[in-house]
């Protein structure tokens, strides 16, 4: 990927080794408590300091969107290096952290930049300027994979907060998208005043009250860096329908440090839409009965739980052979799915009969475990927590009409050109899509836009699997 953006503070803010960040992120993530919300996400405010001293903080919003998909993540920080007037859209390829490229939405940073002469795109506002990476690796390890417009405020008037916002809000309210504000509060003070002054931005962040946090933000009365995007995060959050603010955690790096006299405060929040149906986990099965027995599809779980825990001990991959069944020897394909904690943690399979089933069992628990992309690879302490699942496919059938679709018995494959898609029947399970929805969100894991799937040239194929996992 060509005008990537390399991280400027891998090794330094947080850790340069993709494999202690994830471990160290993951472990932020299973020590903050996720709050139950009746609702779905829209906007978080999280800090941007080291993570030694806010990451267990930015953990508490962050848990909420783990296993979440959008279409779009838009990360808006200060500028603490660059000044310039109204904010700067990096619209090229990506943004590099050691868990890899997050590639921008280009298309999606040039309407924005498109809505207002104050928004532009400077190139020294993203150069050195820690407060939109830092959040990267936390969305990576949360999300998985995702699209994004990282977004710097060279300043926080209340007309460019407001021209951002409307920016935005024009630019991408047909597309579900996470805001995320990123703020430290109040710098340098004694551990009480430091209260005293973030406790007045806490009381407008816990009404979701933009205009009262930058009026005492003018006045003096708080203090926070990333003010602007904290409230340009409030004032997006209400046009798309956010009516619900929840303050999930707040400390300053006196209670990290126990230096309590020069400290910085730090906040996590969330705000969500009231009313709405979050993807929660559907007790119903999904997928077909394929007649494989218990037995043999223990033995499928066993293999593939070997040959991980093999793979990570440096040891050979033992020689399966599983002649007693003449099932697991046919040509089927399959995929594998790993979740950690009750979230994604790899998924790769091949969609045709290439192999016998357990071969491809063998050959995709170690692509899911070490091979996907979205995922830095499986480490030794992660496989105490992994539980593994198994989909065993039918083959693909193309069909004209959408009106085969069965949600919960039919996965869909979807190909435009040279973009393809794939969700598993379980997927539309889990997250309670009917037909159509689940028709849009194949075409956005294919990069596609939502409609895509009513294009002449767009060939949709069904299948079903047996679908089956560990009891973790």
């Amino acid at each position: 990927m060509s005008n990537v953006r390399e991280s400027v503070i891998a090794g330094s803010w947080y850790p340069g080794d993709p494999k202690i960040l994830a471990y160290e992120i993951d472990g932020f993530l299973k020590n903050a408590q996720a709050q139950p919300l009746d609702g779905r996400v829209v906007a978080l405010i999280v800090p941007h300091a080291g993570y030694i001293y806010s990451g267990q903080i930015a953990a508490h919003s962050y848990k909420h969107v783990e296993g979440k998909t959008f279409d779009v993540v838009i990360v808006i920080g200060p500028s603490h290096r660059a000044y310039f007037q109204g904010a700067s859209v990096y619209n090229k390829g990506g943004y590099r952290t050691p868990l890899g490229i997050v590639p921008v939405d280009v298309g999606l940073a040039n309407r924005i930049i498109a809505q207002s002469p104050m928004i532009s795109f400077v190139p020294s506002a993203h150069m050195q300027e820690h407060s939109v990476e830092i959040q990267l690796p936390f969305l990576q390890v949360a999300m998985g994979e995702f699209n994004f417009v990282p977004i710097v405020m060279g300043d926080q008037e209340r007309h460019t907060c407001e021209e951002l916002a409307e920016a935005i809000y024009r630019s991408a309210s047909d597309k579900r998208i996470l805001i995320v504000g990123s703020s430290d509060l109040s710098h340098f003070h004694t551990y009480e005043k430091a209260v005293k002054l973030d406790s007045v931005a806490l009381d407008n962040i816990k009404r979701m009250d933009a205009d009262g946090l930058l009026n005492d933000l003018k006045s003096g009365l708080c203090e926070a860096c990333g003010g602007g995007p904290m409230a340009v995060a409030m004032m997006v959050a209400k046009r798309l329908g956010a009516d619900r603010p929840r303050l999930l955690k707040y400390a300053n790096s006196g209670d990290v440090t126990g230096d309590k006299g020069s400290v910085v405060g730090y906040a996590s929040a969330v705000f969500y839409k009231g009313n709405a149906t979050e993807p929660v986990k559907d007790k119903k099965r999904a997928g077909t009965d394929m007649g494989l027995s218990e037995a043999e599809k223990n033995k499928l779980l066993e293999i593939a739980r070997k040959t991980i825990e093999n793979r990570l001990a440096g040891e050979k991959i033992p020689e399966f052979h599983p002649v007693e069944s003449a099932t697991l020897n046919e040509k089927r394909g399959a995929f594998v799915t790993l979740q950690k904690h009750g979230c994604l943690r790899g998924c790769i399979g091949y969609m045709e009969a290439k192999k016998p089933l357990y071969r491809t069992i063998e050959e995709m628990a170690q692509a899911a475990a070490f091979n996907d992309q979205r995922f830095p690879p499986l480490i030794r302490e992660e496989l105490k927590d992994l539980s593994i699942e198994i989909s065993v496919l039918t083959p693909l059938r193309e069909i004209k009409d959408i009106n085969e679709i069965e949600t919960g018995v039919h996965g869909i494959y979807l190909i435009k050109g040279f973009y393809s898609g794939l969700l598993l029947p379980q997927v539309a399970t889990q997250y309670k899509w009917d037909r159509l929805t689940f028709l849009k969100e194949t075409c956005h894991k294919a990069g596609l836009p939502s409609d895509a799937w009513k294009d002449k040239d767009t060939r949709i194929y069904i299948f079903s699997a047996d679908i089956f996992g560990e009891d973790k």
